[in-house]
């Protein structure tokens, strides 16, 4: 893992693309739109992405592992149940619903753009070195959980 790749924290990651979102629906004066339940989707994104958090959350906190995304190698057990039969990734998914839900917010077709951008971004400078900081920390029981698992949903 190079050592570059882990300086910017998720979180601070996460409220980057959450203001280059709101600039962009301030300043593009194209891509405004609506639809009838737009408000029910923002409500339904945010919620899910709050349950999700909160989940993956209390999971880690049960098994006595770390959250601090910086520092993977310090992982106690590796957590594959519950939630994380789904995602191997559910703390980037809620923040990625919350960015949809943003996005919807703010009523502007382009900030799907970022949020793909966000996805892109976690995968490559977040993700990929975790995965191999949990791939060397706990070989192949990672190995095969990779394998069942995806990586967002």
């Amino acid at each position: 893992m190079k050592a570059l790749e882990l300086r910017i924290p998720p979180a601070l990651v996460f409220l980057s693309f959450g203001g280059a979102m709101y600039l962009l629906a301030l300043w593009l004066p194209v891509g405004h739109f609506d639809f009838f339940g737009r408000r029910w989707l923002i409500y339904a994104l945010s919620g899910a992405g709050l349950v999700v958090m909160t989940v993956a959350l209390i999971q880690f906190a049960i098994k006595r592992t770390t959250v601090d995304p910086m520092a993977p190698r310090n992982a106690g057990q590796l957590v594959t149940s519950g939630i994380y039969n789904y995602t191997r990734n559910p703390m980037y998914l809620a923040m990625l619903m919350f960015l949809l839900a943003w996005g919807l917010h703010l009523e502007n077709a382009f900030n799907t753009l970022l949020a793909a951008g966000f996805v892109g971004y976690m995968n490559r400078y977040q993700i990929l070195p975790e995965e191999q900081a949990l791939l060397e920390r706990f070989g192949a029981a990672y190995r095969q959980y990779s394998k069942l698992v995806r990586r967002w949903f």
